[in-house]
């Protein structure tokens, strides 16, 4: 008798989409292991994704607003969350593989910084490799987590995490439906947190853009939904049509003009910038202050390093800056704030 595992790969092959990736067909993960006797690999790697403490400390990270006051704002769990929802719903429609959309989207964010894009750019600014959150969610994945040892997903899982951006290219269906539904909920629900925070009210968005999508959040994301599934059935590729992705990049950009660079949701960013640069600078005259595990993948870095090696001091410089920048942006919003008074701000001046 076949295990569960077996089972569950056959079904898949009988009832999924030509076009959809079986994870018996999966290319596999960069050490070999045995494949449990239950769940498929894709299935395997979702919950390796769910039980990870970076996906834990996602629930304490910005999204859009800085420090907001109030339970309702969406963080970069809530939204990571709303990215998985939105993504089955195109997998399941067009019989894709729904385990492994699972797992591209709950791990697409596993890189972000605390402070949500304004972290980022610091990061990106001060580190002379630069930074980006898609590439550190890799990075989280095959290297920061278990101790260096990272989680060891298949190369579907960490494609589609590597480009869930615009800019990106998946190589399965199912990283472009995370890649779909990424763009498709933080539009809509960065606009529905600027409504409650009375930034903007609905008949703000030009008629342009609400006669195409709708005249609501739910009305818009029941048009990109729609419009995703009803062009991409039976098809090799994840398409919208030319209307409503047109119309859907303008609200884009308007949400960039008036919500995302330079608005009031943005108005504690300066002191995001300062306080970020402050402890990254902290941090690199100061290592040992980072905790161990940082620490000592630092140190096994720098081992690395030949005694010889006419490039040594700068790969010492990039060393650090590549492990402090991993562990600052490992940091939650509230651990951030807390290392910055432990460094900075003098204990009896911290209660007021």
């Amino acid at each position: 008798m076949s295990c569960i595992r077996e089972q569950l790969e056959e079904l898949e092959e009988k009832t999924l989409s030509p076009y959809a990736a079986l994870s018996k067909n999966s290319e596999g993960r960069d050490r070999f292991e045995e494949p449990d006797d239950i769940r498929p690999c894709y299935e395997r790697d979702r919950d390796r994704i769910i039980h990870c403490k970076a996906f834990r400390r996602l629930k304490h990270k910005t999204q859009v607003f800085i420090a907001p006051e109030g339970d309702h704002y969406r963080t970069r769990l809530t939204h990571t969350l709303e990215v998985s929802q939105i993504a089955r719903t195109f997998g399941k429609a067009l019989r894709l593989n729904e385990d492994l959309i699972e797992a591209i989207a709950l791990g697409h964010d596993l890189g972000h910084t605390p402070f949500g894009h304004s972290g980022e750019r610091v990061l990106d600014a001060l580190c002379q490799e630069g930074f980006s959150h898609v590439e550190q969610s890799v990075r989280v994945v095959e290297v920061l987590e278990k101790g260096g040892r990272g989680l060891n997903l298949t190369k579907e899982v960490r494609d589609g995490i590597l480009n869930h951006r615009t800019s990106g290219h998946p190589n399965t269906l199912e990283g472009q439906a995370v890649r779909f539904a990424d763009k498709i909920a933080y539009i809509n629900h960065d606009t529905d947190d600027s409504i409650r925070a009375g930034l903007i009210k609905e008949s703000d968005i030009p008629k342009e853009i609400t006669d195409v999508l709708g005249h609501s959040v739910k009305e818009r994301l029941n048009t990109l939904i729609h419009d995703v599934i009803y062009n991409s059935e039976n098809k090799k590729e994840l398409s919208m049509s030319r209307e409503v992705e047109s119309a859907m990049q303008t609200l884009r950009q308007w949400m960039f003009d008036h919500i995302y660079i330079g608005g009031a949701a943005k108005a504690e960013e300066v002191k995001v910038n300062r306080m970020i640069r402050l402890l990254f600078n902290y941090y690199m005259e100061h290592p040992e202050s980072m905790t161990s595990e940082y620490t000592t993948m630092l140190d096994n870095m720098l081992s690395s390093i030949r005694s010889d090696d006419p490039m040594k001091e700068k790969k010492i410089i990039l060393a650090h800056e590549r492990s402090v920048c991993d562990y600052i942006a490992g940091m939650t919003d509230d651990y951030c704030i807390y290392k910055f008074k432990e460094y900075f701000v003098p204990i009896g001046w911290q209660k007021y």
